[in-house]
């Protein structure tokens, strides 16, 4: 499967939902470098376990709504906006945050990502 069909799977799976998310989709050796609202986070692969435990605790259904993916090789560069519907509010999807992120692929799984996230707000939502 090449990188980009791979990352598209990924984005398009039920990532709320599906506790096989993580050894389908995540090489044991990954890494995700994260820069966020928080701040900088390294991920390693027990840490995206328990990252989407979280996940599945929290959401109802997230969606993922691509404006950018390009692939070179065995990287894809994502730029994707994230929505969600929560465990309180089923019926109500809310736009969470918008993402970059440069993903590589190694033995037919996601590897190395380098990631930027910016929590949505008003200004994002309505430009």
């Amino acid at each position: 499967m090449s990188p980009k069909k791979l990352l598209k799977e990924f984005y398009n799976s039920d990532i709320a939902n599906d506790e096989s998310i993580v050894p389908k989709f995540f090489h044991k050796d990954c890494e995700l470098h994260w820069n966020s609202s928080n701040g900088f986070s390294l991920l390693k692969y027990d840490d995206i376990v328990l990252f989407f435990e979280g996940v599945r605790a929290s959401y109802e259904h997230m969606r993922f709504v691509h404006t950018h993916l390009f692939q070179a090789k065995n990287q894809v560069t994502s730029r994707h906006h994230l929505y969600a519907q929560t465990i309180e509010q089923p019926n109500e999807e809310i736009l969470l945050a918008h993402f970059i992120a440069i993903w590589e692929v190694k033995d037919d799984k996601l590897y190395r990502c380098y990631e930027l996230s910016q929590l949505a707000d008003e200004k994002t939502i309505n430009s």
